[in-house]
């Protein structure tokens, strides 16, 4: 961060973003960072593993209104985590996606406008785009609630209200990454969907970036998303037996699961017609249609498409030798091969 920030809240802050965003706000010098979280077990873990009195610990769930005002009130800025984020848990308890992603991010929202804090930056996912499943769908929600909010503000207005929308993040909890590895470790075989599926591929570090990047460029509504490149579930577990030197270990293929993709698609065409391309990353400018229904059921769009989405089949292709190389630059990775071939 390049702006002086002095206190920043992050919701979800004990997961896999927020601790790796909060190792860098406090290696950036920021005064004090809160972290709001409904785990007070993971707060205490992360507590004494970081011994630093510049972290704030608030237990609270953002579904409830005046936890998220306590933890907001004073703060300049706020990177929204929290979420259900699993989609099997979302497709058989879609209303707890509903009150967690929906309605505990429009407390996030209302919190951050009430206490004036400079920029919320909303974290999104690439389910949002044509969501197939109750997860994207809820996200999708989610950023149309923050545009809205950021419509409602204006340029001028106090708090300007972002989003950032990317897709797998490798080795993060829930990634397909530390489940292989862990098959190849116990002698069990790897078990994939279907080969042919293509998932972006982008370390943590990058995710992190972009939220950076949102919060020091982001103009009110603003949503960016980080360029990707993408590999096959094929190569994807390729490069890792060959990491771990078991070329021949089994694979099963198991079918596609329910909800799931044969890609993923960062932003879709029409988004495209109203973005700038920024070299590494794309911003998708607000529709600054008002209440004024006319340009919405009368008057069509003049531009027309050019673009293609934005997926992980059309993005830049990793082969094996690209995946082995972007997974080694993972200081998580390197450590479970080093473990690996000394044992």
């Amino acid at each position: 961060m390049n702006r002086a920030v002095q206190s920043v809240l992050i919701t979800g802050g004990t997961g896999s973003f927020g601790k790796t965003m909060l190792r860098s706000l406090l290696n950036q010098g920021v005064d004090e960072v809160r972290i709001l979280s409904r785990d007070e077990e993971k707060q205490d873990a992360l507590r004494n593993e970081l011994h630093d009195d510049r972290v704030r610990y608030y237990i609270g769930d953002i579904r409830d209104r005046d936890a998220v005002e306590r933890a907001t009130s004073g703060v300049q800025c706020v990177f929204h985590a929290a979420a259900l984020k699993q989609v099997p848990s979302c497709e058989f308890f879609p209303h707890e996606a509903v009150r967690t992603n929906i309605i505990g991010s429009e407390n996030v929202i209302r919190a951050a406008i009430r206490s004036e804090v400079e920029s919320l930056v909303c974290l999104s996912t690439d389910k949002a785009v044509f969501p197939v499943n109750a997860m994207g769908m809820s996200k999708a929600m989610m950023e149309k609630m923050a545009q809205a909010a950021a419509r409602d503000l204006g340029i001028d207005g106090k708090t300007i209200i972002s989003c950032v929308r990317y897709g797998n993040v490798m080795y993060s909890r829930g990634s397909a990454i530390p489940l292989f590895i862990r098959q190849i470790k116990a002698g069990k075989s790897i078990t994939v969907t279907e080969p042919t599926m293509t998932r972006f591929l982008m370390p943590l570090r990058d995710s992190v970036a972009l939220v950076n990047y949102a919060f020091e460029h982001a103009n009110q509504g603003d949503l960016f998303i980080k360029k990707a490149p993408a590999s096959t579930i094929f190569d994807l577990v390729q490069g890792i037996k060959e990491l771990f030197q078991v070329p021949d270990h089994p694979v099963d293929i198991i079918g596609w699961r329910h909800a799931e993709k044969l890609f993923e698609t960062l932003a879709s065409a029409q988004e495209l017609t109203s973005s700038e391309d920024l070299t590494d990353y794309y911003r998708i400018l607000l529709d600054h249609r008002d209440l004024n229904y006319k340009p919405y059921f009368s008057e069509g769009d003049t531009e027309t498409a050019t673009h293609d989405d934005y997926h992980s089949h059309n993005t830049k292709q990793l082969d094996v030798a690209g995946v082995k190389s972007l997974l080694m630059s993972l200081p998580e990775m390197q450590a479970e091969v080093a473990e690996w071939t000394d044992s």
